[in-house]
């Protein structure tokens, strides 16, 4: 029996995260495999970049959970031996030499860090309702300076993010404002750290440049739930959820379904985004990958 809705209750808010929102942005075709159908589509090969980035993240989230004395660059790159994801490379040498290299890269990284300065939340849930959604999300790690929260996400892409990344980044300010919101402090600071390099994007969010993320949010949900309705109403699935086609084609899950996305954009190999491994430089040596995991990458990058 359809739901009707009675004249004066409130309108229904669209659960949410950033991979959610981000997916029926970059391709509402899909959206619609990942959320809506069932039974879902069988997904594509396991990616290596996937991996590599997966294993970083795990490692750096179980080295600030270390006893403080432990929390040293050798641990890290102990941990990341130990929480390697082998899945998506060539054969076991290629998984090795990566292995390898975000072990150093992670080693790197930590030497940058103070291990006494207990973050707020590792890995830390967030959530928060606005007029038109409910959204939910996970942040790589929040601190806590100075009596104000700061949200940090690692990036382990080749390229290193830049401040205007930082602050165009739908995710990075809908977890500012949930998390200021959930523990009542302000949070404005965002900041994307670059892994490889150890770089520091920052941005400093106002309530006005939180304020437009949201209603830019709310607008893609709200075109979401139209398509939708009109699915669920008989319409058809094609024009309610058109391809959106880009480079981003070569990496979708969902690519062997999409003729469209086929004609668009190169079959690659599971391990291509990955480019080789450079024995000179770490910043040089990243997964290319960050910049394509949204499209085929784990859903959730909610990182």
């Amino acid at each position: 029996m359809a739901q009707m809705e009675l004249a004066g209750m409130p309108r229904r808010l669209f659960a949410c995260t950033p991979s959610r929102l981000a997916a029926f942005e970059d391709c509402p075709r899909r959206y619609r495999m990942i959320y809506l159908d069932r039974p879902r589509p069988p997904r594509g090969p396991a990616w290596a970049h996937t991996s590599f980035g997966v294993s970083l993240h795990n490692a750096l989230r179980r080295w600030w959970e270390e006893p403080f004395e432990q929390r040293t660059p050798v641990r890290a790159a102990q941990l990341v031996r130990l929480l390697w994801v082998a899945d998506g490379f060539r054969d076991g040498e290629q998984s090795v030499a990566w292995r390898e290299r975000a072990a150093e890269m992670a080693a790197g990284y930590v030497t940058g860090l103070d291990p006494a300065a207990e973050p707020r939340g590792v890995e830390r849930s967030v959530a928060a309702r606005t007029e038109g959604l409910a959204f939910s999300g996970r942040v790589d790690r929040l601190d806590d300076r100075n009596g104000e929260l700061v949200i940090v996400d690692y990036k382990t892409g080749r390229r290193p993010s830049t401040e205007a990344d930082a602050r165009s980044s739908p995710a990075l300010a809908l977890y500012a404002m949930a998390a200021g919101r959930m523990l009542r402090r302000p949070c404005r600071r965002v900041e994307l750290h670059h892994v490889p390099s150890g770089r520091v994007a920052v941005a400093e969010h106002t309530e006005e440049s939180i304020t437009r993320h949201v209603h830019r949010a709310e607008s893609v949900a709200a075109d979401a739930v139209a398509a939708t309705e009109a699915l669920r109403s008989g319409g058809d699935a094609e024009r309610a959820f058109p391809p959106r086609t880009s480079g981003l084609c070569s990496w979708c899950d969902f690519r062997a379904r999409c003729p469209e996305g086929q004609a668009a954009a190169p079959d690659r190999q599971p391990w291509d985004a990955l480019g080789e491994v450079d024995p000179g430089s770490a910043a040089g040596a990243g997964a290319s990958a960050g910049d394509v995991a949204a499209s085929g990458g784990r859903e959730a990058t909610d990182v």
